[in-house]
């Protein structure tokens, strides 16, 4: 069987005819894929024939065999069509390949072979001198070295390789990691349009304390699931990576893995394990708002300001009873919230903390879910970690805040005021920001369904001859009408009732910095818009003056900037479709959130440059 390889001076071959759309017999030129990467919405890349180098970059249109896996570094390909091309400002050229295919995945490692002649006068390449390789070895040639531990340990740990998490990236095509696994799921079925499966994740920890989540899918599932188990250390190579969906990762980590039947998984033994070191990416407890029911879980640290007795809780999916414990932590923020310690570590770092409560310890707590109970709250899951008194540079900057002001300030919940919000979701007033453009300049926006944002805005007019209101049960809410006699009957109830209640259903126009839209508020909504309920607000309108009391409290309401959750459905009206748009829900804007979102908002904008 031939060896794989680059056609010999393959790179010659392609400076020596730099267009070869004319040519009658195109050469076979076969290179291999070097410093793979992204360049706007191409790929940039090092051909090479394992003499000569010669950048290069493939056209757009085969982007997206670069994004599916088909072309990798280190992988062979064989150049159909390309055209050379001089770099603006250098004397250098580069290739842009406009088809090509694919002859290798990636290889083990770099081609490299002894250069016997002289370049010709008039290429433009790099001359590659013969070289000492040193090979990037898989698990499985890794682990198969230690169970025959032949050399001395210090050679062996030259020759491994093992490449950090923090250094890997999708266009990297050999790689092996050294690994724990800190946290293992179930196996889970599914089913789709195109078929049954199964699938199962792991989380995996370095000893740097970088995390990254791997995913096994079908035979790989079956194949690794009795394999993997929870905290032993592994060598995996043959994997490949890919930028993670923010809506389900559950680790910091910009990519995900994902290892199918052909990855390799090999037990690390004879040889000391190491211990990851626990890594932290705090959330100050008043920015927790914008985290509230979401699926991304945060770290925080804090001062604990009370400890629960221990309770016992029952399932509902099985009747099973658990134990909990809430714990109380403050930061320097001046914001409280309540942790629930679920399981295990309600009973063993719960009762420790009980035992020292007294003294103020300081806990640093990894992986939490923010839930909306009393506006926001914090819950352990089973891959949480719970660290008292941390050797953590962020807990001695606290101490010294709390022993200094922090433990005769006044702190508050950061829930309070949260409570309405938290049913619509207090998190998407700042994860789903969009301009009012961004809703009415899109005719297909909620076409097939609901589509939901959050918005900043003022209301800029209510419309003051607009019935803003309608006669409501005071049980249901549902709208009544004048019995015959005397009352109001609901249909909803089926009885008469001597009063109703008024409850707003209005239209206002509102306004931001990039256009204007209508939208339709309801009671609760409303409410906090114009500051006073229906009733009022019909009081206030039989009311006479110098000024209509009732126009000036509808004036009042009027450019004041508020935070609106909203949903944007279409509806059909004569055979016409209707945008429209509703709040779901409504807060003040806390400008001190907003400056620190504004400032994110920045920073990203400047990494991305």
């Amino acid at each position: 069987m031939a060896k794989l390889g680059p056609t010999p001076d393959a790179i010659s071959t392609i400076l020596a005819c730099p267009d070869p759309s004319g040519s009658v017999e195109r050469p076979d030129i076969v290179i291999q894929v070097l410093d793979l990467g992204p360049r706007g919405i191409t790929y940039k890349f090092t051909a090479s024939d394992g003499k000569m180098k010669l950048k290069g970059m493939f056209s757009s249109q085969l982007a997206s065999q670069i994004t599916s896996g088909n072309i990798q570094n280190l992988g062979l390909v064989r150049i159909l069509d390309y055209a050379v091309n001089e770099i603006p400002g250098m004397s250098e050229n580069y290739v842009l390949v406009k088809q090509c295919e694919v002859v290798s995945p990636a290889l083990e490692t770099e081609i490299k072979n002894e250069v016997k002649s002289e370049v010709k006068s008039g290429e433009v390449g790099i001359i590659l001198k013969p070289k000492q390789e040193m090979l990037s070895k898989s698990a499985s040639q890794i682990v198969h070295e230690q169970n025959g531990n032949m050399a001395p340990a210090a050679r062996m740990a030259m020759t491994r390789r093992v490449h950090p998490l923090v250094s890997l990236n999708p266009y990297q095509g050999n790689w092996t990691i050294k690994v724990r696994v800190t946290n293992k799921g179930t196996m889970r079925t599914y089913k789709n349009a195109r078929g049954e499966g199964c699938v199962f994740n792991v989380e995996l920890t370095d000893e740097e304390g970088t995390q990254i989540q791997a995913t096994m899918f079908n035979e790989a599932a079956k194949k690794f699931f009795e394999k993997f188990e929870l905290g032993k250390v592994y060598y995996i190579s043959k994997g490949s990576l890919r930028v993670a969906n923010k809506q389900f990762k559950t680790v910091q980590n910009d990519y995900e893995m994902t290892l199918n039947e052909n990855s390799e998984v090999e037990e690390a033994i004879n040889e000391a394990a190491f211990v990851p070191e626990t890594k932290f990416n705090f959330v100050p407890v008043d920015m927790l708002g914008p985290h509230v029911n979401g699926k991304e879980l945060v770290d925080v640290i804090g001062v604990v300001q009370s400890v629960s007795p221990t309770m016992s809780i029952r399932r509902k999916s099985n009747n099973e009873s658990i134990p909990k414990r809430d714990i109380t932590i403050a930061d320097e923020t001046k914001k409280t919230v309540v942790v629930s310690l679920w399981g295990e570590l309600a009973t063993s770092v719960g009762q420790e903390l009980l035992d020292i409560a007294d003294q103020s310890p300081i806990v640093a707590i990894k992986s939490l879910k923010v839930g909306d109970f009393q506006g926001v709250s914090l819950s352990t899951l089973s891959r949480s970690t719970v660290v008292v008194n941390p050797e953590l540079s962020e807990a001695k900057r606290l101490r010294s805040w709390y022993d200094s002001e922090g433990k005769g300030a006044s702190l508050a919940s950061v829930g309070n005021g949260m409570s309405p919000l938290a049913k619509s979701g207090a998190r998407s007033m700042y994860s789903d920001r969009v301009s009012l453009s961004h809703i009415s300049d899109d005719p297909s926006l909620g076409e097939d369904k609901p589509v939901f944002f959050s918005v900043k805005a003022f209301i800029s007019s209510i419309r003051p001859d607009q019935a803003l209101w309608y006669r409501a049960c005071k049980t249901c809410n549902k709208k009544v009408t004048e019995a015959i006699g005397s009352g109001y009957w609901c249909e909803g109830c089926q009885k008469n009732d001597e009063e109703c209640s008024l409850r707003y259903i209005l239209v206002a126009r509102v306004t931001d910095a990039s256009g204007e839209a209508y939208l339709s508020l309801f009671n609760e909504e409303a409410e906090r818009v114009i500051g006073c309920s229906a009733d009022e607000l019909d009081k206030l309108k039989s009311q006479e003056g110098e000024e209509n009391p009732y126009q000036l409290k509808l004036k009042q309401a009027t450019w004041v900037p508020h935070l609106f959750r909203v949903s944007v459905s279409q509806n059909e009206y004569n055979n016409e479709k209707r945008k429209r748009i509703t709040a779901r829900a409504v807060a003040p804007v806390d400008f001190a959130a907003e400056s620190k979102l504004l400032l994110e908002e920045i920073s990203k904008m400047k990494a991305s440059q």
